[in-house]
């Protein structure tokens, strides 16, 4: 990711997260903060991004900070790809485990995380608002394979 992608970034946020949409101003803080932060995008031949994904490097605990999907790009492997990255990234920088939380309502996003050895580890109750909606606070040991 760079700073060129903040444009196509901003949209895709919008486009999937309306109540929860990073701004732009957001998106300069993250990518400010490298080498803590690190991002990726998945591109189309053409450059349009597809998805995006980041993580914070905090040491031996990393924390997925988002992973997002176009709705062109939804179901054709982009986000197992960027979760890979992620792993691959935290992996790189020690970490022996790997946290996020996700809305309990988001069935693909869930099936991803399961499917990639995260297991949840505590609920938290109507975290997302509006909509009173739970978040699950899921983790990853990196010390071990998973076979999906």
């Amino acid at each position: 990711m760079a700073w060129p992608d903040i444009p196509a970034l901003v949209r895709l946020e919008a486009e999937l997260f309306a109540d929860d949409a990073w701004s732009e101003q957001t998106w300069w803080a993250e990518l400010a903060g490298r080498p803590r932060r690190s991002y990726v995008v998945h591109e189309s031949p053409d450059g349009d991004v597809l998805g995006y994904a980041g993580l914070d490097l905090g040491g031996e605990v990393a924390d997925v900070m988002t992973v997002a999907v176009g709705p062109a790009a939804q179901g054709l492997g982009v986000g197992r790809a960027l979760l890979g990255e992620l792993v691959a990234r935290a992996r790189a920088d020690h970490a022996a485990c790997l946290m996020l939380e996700v809305r309990a309502d988001n069935d693909a996003a869930r099936k991803l995380y399961d499917r990639n050895g995260f297991e949840v580890l505590s609920v938290r109750r109507r975290y997302y608002q509006p909509g009173d909606v739970d978040a699950l606070v899921m983790r990853r040991d990196l010390t071990r394979e998973v076979t999906a």
